[in-house]
């Protein structure tokens, strides 16, 4: 499905955000991100800190792979603000295997575009490396900024693979998900246009 064509990059730079790899220093404000009620409004309930240091050394781990979720940089204002980029998605999704892109940002950040504008970027970077044919992404229903995100990027919504997914406790009301796509030549076209 995918092949390496060539190493990853150390930082990707979009107009205003610097896209890199993990410091240890992002543990604390990724904690306080993980822990806000708000912010984790759509998954099965805040983390705690043990919990999101867990999740943050496992996305330095998806690195080793090929790809990532980057930290994310406003400079001049903020040294972490949460993360963009893709990943392969875990063995037990419906979908699987697939390559996904998500994001996650401290509220302070939301609304000002930071999203879609690192997504893209880490959308360009995965698809011209690693060449898969298509990148997916999901979300809780009810999670309909995220939903935004992924029209902006030009993704559509695949009904037929929505899913409930696994990691949520059933009953909970974010365990139905939607499953959106973007195949390379769509994402491509959209770029040059």
């Amino acid at each position: 499905m995918t092949a390496m064509s060539a190493p990853q990059p150390p930082v990707l730079n979009t107009a205003r955000l610097i896209l890199r790899r993990w410091r240890d220093s992002d543990y604390a404000p990724f904690r306080a991100m993980n822990a806000d009620p708000e912010v984790m409004r759509y998954f099965a309930r805040p983390q705690t800190a043990d919990e999101s240091d867990a999740t943050a050394s496992r996305i330095m781990q998806f690195f080793d792979a090929g790809l990532g979720p980057w930290a994310v940089e406003v400079p001049r204002e903020a040294t972490f603000i949460g993360f963009v980029g893709c990943w392969h998605v875990r063995p037990h999704l419906p979908f699987a295997p697939a390559i996904e892109i998500g994001w996650r940002l401290a509220r302070t950040f939301w609304g000002r575009g930071y999203a879609t504008e690192a997504a893209i970027a880490a959308l360009r970077d995965a698809f011209d490396r690693v060449e898969p044919t298509e990148i997916v992404a999901y979300t809780a229903v009810l999670n309909e900024p995220s939903m935004a995100v992924m029209r902006r990027l030009g993704m559509g919504h695949d009904p037929a693979a929505d899913f409930d997914n696994p990691a949520v406790p059933e009953g909970h009301p974010n365990r139905p998900h939607v499953l959106f796509r973007l195949s390379r030549a769509a994402f491509r076209a959209r770029q040059a246009a």
